[in-house]
């Protein structure tokens, strides 16, 4: 399938920079979103036969789990990173139940209705969130349930905020914080805004509920933990093409506040996230387009 992505600058990134990275870390970072993915999934109360789209499936460790739920049914994994994609089906030898395309959930068109959307993390990087949704919407059956988790402010989440603010003192210039709404981990931070971008996308019974729990960050062993934070979030966006020495006086800092996090089970830090649920009502759905996925 072939087409222009909608939103062209995540495009690039998920392709270019986040996708090759988050590919070579899918374990760690697997371990460390499950929890927070699977409170959502446990709400959809999936059945054995359905059919799920997973939005955003990244490695596909989410487009597993569900597949275990619903098996003999079909799951679709979709995202717009051809490195994830890759590294999702190099993962799975039996795709008789399961399949991975490429594609931009803003514009893909379906050509089988869904009984379920789900997404982990896949959902705020929309360039245009309610034909998403809008989209999202007709590729569910009549009565078809939505459920996805996606972060609240940065404030509320301080593994993020923590590393960042340790090495804020040391960067040439403060990253500039988030511009509310834009595409980005905290697009979603208003649930108030994400309610309304459902109710304008046509979802009916929608809730938006706020989940804090403790999140034991990547990495195998403490040092593997420090090193992965420096890649990810909006710290290791701040550090993009830094040298060296700069590099290294960050992570001395971070190494410093993570240690005091340092538990049995790892570096743990809490989060901060929305469950999101709604449902598509009985009205007729769009049909596919050209370049649809069966």
């Amino acid at each position: 399938m072939s087409e222009t992505p909608a939103n062209p600058d995540q495009s690039r990134y998920w392709n270019e920079q986040a996708g090759p990275k988050w590919a070579a870390l899918q374990r760690p970072l697997d371990a460390q979103l499950e929890p927070l993915g699977s409170a959502a999934i446990a709400a959809l109360d999936l059945r054995p036969g359905e059919r799920v789209l997973d939005v955003g499936c990244g490695a596909g460790a989410t487009t597993l789990a569900l597949a275990a739920r619903v098996a003999p049914g079909e799951v679709v994994g979709l995202d717009i990173s051809q490195p994830l994609i890759d590294a999702a089906r190099a993962r799975v030898a039996d795709r008789s139940h399961l399949r991975f395309e490429l594609g931009d959930a803003q514009t893909t068109r379906f050509a089988a209705p869904f009984d379920v959307v789900y997404s982990r993390f896949g959902v705020m990087f929309f360039a245009d969130p309610v034909a998403a949704f809008t989209n999202l919407r007709a590729a569910l059956r009549p009565g078809g349930r939505l459920g996805f988790v996606c972060w609240r402010a940065m404030a509320d989440n301080p593994w993020s905020t923590a590393p960042l603010t340790a090495a804020l003192p040391l960067l040439p210039s403060p990253p500039p914080p988030p511009v509310p709404g834009a595409p980005g981990p905290f697009a979603f931070a208003d649930g108030d805004r994400v309610r309304q971008i459902l109710a304008d996308a046509g979802f009916a019974d929608i809730t938006v509920t706020p989940h804090d729990e403790p999140m034991v960050l990547a990495g195998d062993g403490f040092e593997a933990t420090v090193d992965t934070t420096l890649q990810i979030g909006p710290l290791g966006h701040a550090l993009a093409g830094a040298p060296p020495e700069l590099r290294a006086a960050v992570r001395a800092a971070v190494r410093d506040v993570l240690a005091r996090h340092l538990g049995p089970r790892g570096v743990t830090l809490m989060s901060g996230t929305w469950q999101v649920h709604a449902r598509r009502d009985g009205s007729t759905a769009r049909p596919s387009g050209p370049g649809s996925i069966p």
